[in-house]
């Protein structure tokens, strides 16, 4: 049963604040984990620097398609308003970040923005570039491949990791490989012994959805090139391989930097080699 809308936790959610000579973080956060996964990264940035999320989780159009069959009435170009309507007038640099779905959110935002309202910095963490590349139909998303994302967030809702043997899931239907990362999820320790196949699939279904959400999202979306350098931060287990860029070369006119974080699409998060990094990349040190 979904809450009401009045009872919905706030768009901004501050995890630290900065000193009044301070530089804040505004991370756009797109759900899937809870919010709670930055304060990590808020207590590695420098002190007196502070973190801001904002949670899409908290806008109704956009979290409740996730459990409607991943149709939000909205666009990339109305939650970038809404968001930045959320922020506060910034007093000096600031820097704008966005993990997965996030960061294409965070390029949208600052374009949109004036020029003497742009951020500082522009840091993208994992995200995926909305350019027809990677823009793809829904059943064009093979179920392999989802079911090896599914079985990378459901390590980090658990807080184990769900290890697969290579090609475990390759060619496999849902219905054919769920179990495979049941029997796995149980053997990590991520899920007892008694999981339910039929709970974990409406788990998967929902996952599902909130990918369909973005897809769909990102399909009628014609990006504008970033008004200023991006820096990329690429998880060692990415959703895509093959590609250090994730297809932001061609939307990245002002430059693109590329690092290497260890941990996968989830828990680069709180991963403590990976926090330092993303730390230290926000401020540009």
């Amino acid at each position: 049963m979904r809450p009401p809308r009045e009872l919905r936790p706030p768009v901004v959610r501050r995890f630290r604040d900065a000193a009044p000579d301070g530089h804040t973080v505004w991370f756009v956060h797109p759900g899937a984990l809870a919010p709670t996964v930055y304060r990590a990264l808020a207590g590695a940035l420098p002190e007196g620097d502070g973190l801001t999320v904002l949670d899409l989780g908290a806008v109704p159009e956009y979290a409740e398609a996730a459990l409607t069959g991943g149709r939000a009435a909205t666009s990339v170009a109305g939650l970038a308003e809404r968001l930045l309507a959320a922020m506060e007038p910034q007093p000096g640099p600031y820097t704008l970040a966005g993990w997965s779905f996030g960061g294409v959110l965070a390029v949208a935002m600052a374009d949109a923005l004036p020029a003497g309202r742009r951020p500082a910095r522009l840091v993208l963490l994992d995200s995926i570039a909305p350019t027809e590349e990677y823009k793809q139909p829904d059943d064009a998303l093979e179920p392999g491949l989802l079911l090896d994302w599914f079985s990378m967030y459901l390590g980090a809702k658990r807080g184990r990791p769900v290890q697969l043997a290579p090609g475990a899931l390759d060619g496999r239907s849902v219905d054919d490989g769920l179990p495979v990362v049941l029997d796995a999820a149980v053997a990590s320790g991520a899920l007892l012994p008694d999981t339910p196949l039929p709970g974990l699939r409406k788990l998967y279904d929902t996952y599902v959805d909130g990918l369909l959400r973005n897809n769909r999202l990102t399909a009628p979306h014609r990006p504008a090139p970033a008004p200023l350098p991006v820096v990329l931060v690429k998880a060692e287990r990415s959703l895509i391989s093959g590609d250090d860029t994730l297809g932001w070369l061609p939307l990245a006119p002002h430059g693109l930097t590329v690092h290497l974080c260890p941990g996968d699409h989830y828990t680069m998060l709180d991963h403590p080699d990976a926090v330092d990094t993303i730390a230290r990349l926000l401020r540009g040190a």
